[in-house]
């Protein structure tokens, strides 16, 4: 089969690898429909990865059709239409039931497309482990697109907007609008924020913010125009989906006094100095992690059912798998618009 696997940095090609086996009873085969490339894969393709290993296949979000059920499979028969949250668990330890893989009790919690240990999901087809959990079937009224955006990006951006106690009336800031902080700006005002601004270097994506009801800043007027607008009161809740030290920083600077910072963007450095005595004189809420995206999905199916929440709208490209390599590239150097590109069987 085809698949992008990984070489080197900035070396991902589309080649040939073997067609995906079950190794358990409990496995499934799945024939990708479509995948998308995420933000955190560009660590991968920098060379930043998690692994040693090179020649694995790469991605951690698609969706497809079940071709292949291991014997112990109960849930999904040939012919289920899935999606496939990013990262998976054991399927049977109670945090995995409870929909927290990252909290596997057996330590089997896994993200796709990191190594060769559990290979990546951009790819023809791709093996799910323990999948009556880790392979969800899309529901009624879900399209296969708004699927695909639920197996990481909509998931971390609603997960980071619960943990920045977004509530009735609050005012927020998002920094970072690639697609988890533009699709984390919708969340918040499903979850009743009156105002978010939303901060980005890039015109193009703030205006995308913009025609979400965002007040769109560049990051160097940020400050100065919320502390104007806010009276200097600054901001109850901010999400930070970038990763960096300056835009964690910046979220500490714009957020009031016992207000929440909610930090989702993949971090990039290994120490940061954390302004410990402004945060505690303050009384903050720092709160920094990952998603689990199954604990997310019961409140987003309805959301996107009934239109509340529309993420497939910053699909901004689609492209075949063969492509992959191009792909890549132009989502690094953000060409032509970039927001959130998918990539289907050719």
């Amino acid at each position: 089969m085809k698949a992008l696997r990984y070489f080197g940095p900035r070396d991902i090609r589309c080649d040939s690898m073997d067609d995906p086996t079950l190794q358990s009873d409990r496995d499934v085969i799945v024939q990708m429909e479509a995948c998308s490339i995420c933000g955190s894969d560009l660590h991968i393709y920098h060379g930043h990865g998690f692994s040693t290993d090179v020649g694995f296949c790469v991605g951690h979000e698609a969706v497809g059709e079940v071709v292949e059920t291991g014997r112990a499979v109960q849930r999904l028969k040939v012919g289920d239409k899935v999606m496939m949250p990013a990262a998976v668990g054991c399927g049977a330890c109670r945090s995995c039931l409870a929909g927290n893989v990252i909290h596997c009790e057996f330590g089997a919690g896994a993200c796709y497309g990191l190594s060769a240990k559990l290979q990546g999901v951009q790819a023809e087809a791709f093996r799910v482990p323990a999948a009556d959990m880790n392979a969800v079937k899309i529901p009624e009224g879900v399209s296969a697109e708004q699927a695909l955006m639920m197996t990481d990006a909509l998931s971390t951006a609603w997960f980071g907007a619960r943990n920045a106690d977004i509530r009735p009336g609050a005012s927020v800031a998002v920094i970072g609008l690639g697609p988890i902080g533009l699709m984390a700006v919708d969340s918040a005002f499903v979850m009743g924020a009156h105002v978010v601004y939303a901060i980005d270097p890039v015109e193009e994506r703030r205006e995308l913010a913009r025609q979400s009801g965002a007040i769109a800043l560049s990051p160097d007027e940020a400050v100065d125009v919320i502390r104007e607008a806010t009276r200097g009161r600054k901001v109850d809740c901010v999400i930070e989906a970038v990763g960096l030290d300056a835009t964690v920083d910046l979220a500490l600077r714009l957020v009031t006094r016992r207000g929440t910072v909610s930090v989702i963007g993949v971090q990039q450095s290994r120490r940061y100095a954390f302004p410990l005595e402004r945060a505690f004189a303050a009384g903050l809420t720092f709160r920094i992690g990952t998603c689990s995206v199954p604990e997310e999905l019961p409140a987003l199916f309805p959301l996107v059912q009934s239109g509340r929440l529309r993420p497939e709208r910053y699909i901004s490209h689609r492209l075949p798998l063969d492509a992959g390599a191009e792909a890549y590239r132009m989502f690094e150097a953000r060409e032509a618009g970039v927001i959130k590109t998918v990539l289907t069987r050719p």
